[in-house]
């Protein structure tokens, strides 16, 4: 788990492989609890918080762009 701190040191194209990174392991995720092979259902909200750190600093960025 990174920290927002060392989320804001990345670049745009590494947040972006990031989010791809967890998007591809909330799918996993939510395959396995629904197959029952995955009981650890806070591992879900965990990577749904993630995702929306990694997208919350990536608007971010993008809105002071615009505003330059």
């Amino acid at each position: 788990m990174e920290k927002p701190e060392q989320l804001r040191q990345m670049t745009d194209s590494e947040l972006q492989q990031k989010e791809r990174e967890l998007k591809r392991q909330l799918f996993n995720v939510r395959f396995a609890v629904s197959t029952g092979q995955q009981d650890n259902t806070a591992l879900l909200t965990h990577l749904k918080r993630q995702i929306a750190r990694v997208k919350t600093i990536l608007r971010a960025r993008q809105l002071q762009k615009s505003a330059k």
